[in-house]
């Protein structure tokens, strides 16, 4: 099985949105491919979150409730938000939901919750951040980040924070990029050569694919054992 988690380099960045394209081009293939989110917050139900818009752009078979473990109607941190319902992540059902749908796909792409430093569970006693379950996972990654000005600074910040922890980064998607703009073609190829990262593909504003810039989007999946 292969996997590969999805972050961004901020909140609203368009995570879910290029996640929901990633999906649809390995279903437009006819592989296997399953999504899976430890933690939604800001949705009254599963259709309605952004699993659920995952699920229904890509054209995903998966059942609604094996999309996500945990789901939190305030619009808040995963952390806060689960403060408040008083029901936090435990990781042991984040490693079983998520090998539940590894076991039924031969592609898996998990989201993560706002960027890679997101706290999901920060009490006194247990503090759990979105690293740790990437960690856990022993998944690599790929970053959404915008295609416009100040991309250079915060995507390259992001790269550097996901070496520092181990966690390898397959691949770099840009969204709202516009081949036209000088900008954006430079960001790119600074992006690039900064970080020593393939920019995977880019995403045009409200376009409905990804623009691939490598032969296959397999290849940012990496190999990982079941466990």
């Amino acid at each position: 099985m292969r996997a590969v988690f999805v972050t961004g380099t901020d909140t609203d960045i368009g995570k879910t949105y290029v996640s929901a394209l990633m999906c649809k081009t390995l279903v437009k293939q006819n592989l296997n491919v399953g999504y899976y989110k430890a933690a939604i917050s800001g949705a009254d139900n599963i259709k309605g979150s952004d699993a659920g818009y995952v699920k229904d752009v890509a054209g995903l078979k998966q059942s609604y409730e094996s999309l996500l473990s945990y789901l939190y109607q305030d619009p808040l941190s995963p952390h806060l938000a689960a403060r408040l319902e008083k029901r936090f992540v435990d990781l042991k059902k984040v490693k079983d939901d998520f090998n539940q749908v590894a076991a039924l796909y031969d592609y898996v792409l998990m989201e993560g919750s706002g960027g890679i430093v997101c706290p999901i569970v920060y009490e006194r006693d247990n503090k759990i951040l979105l690293e740790d379950i990437v960690k856990l996972l022993g998944l690599s990654v790929v970053v959404v980040a915008d295609a416009g000005l100040g991309t250079i600074n915060q995507t390259s910040l992001c790269c550097h924070y996901l070496n520092s922890k181990g966690i390898k980064v397959n691949g770099i998607i840009l969204n709202n990029f516009d081949e036209n703009k000088m900008m954006h073609q430079d960001n790119l190829m600074m992006i690039e050569d900064i970080n020593k990262v393939k920019v995977i593909a880019t995403v045009a504003s409200q376009s409905t694919e990804l623009s691939m810039r490598i032969s296959s989007l397999t290849d940012v999946f990496s190999s990982i054992t079941k466990s």
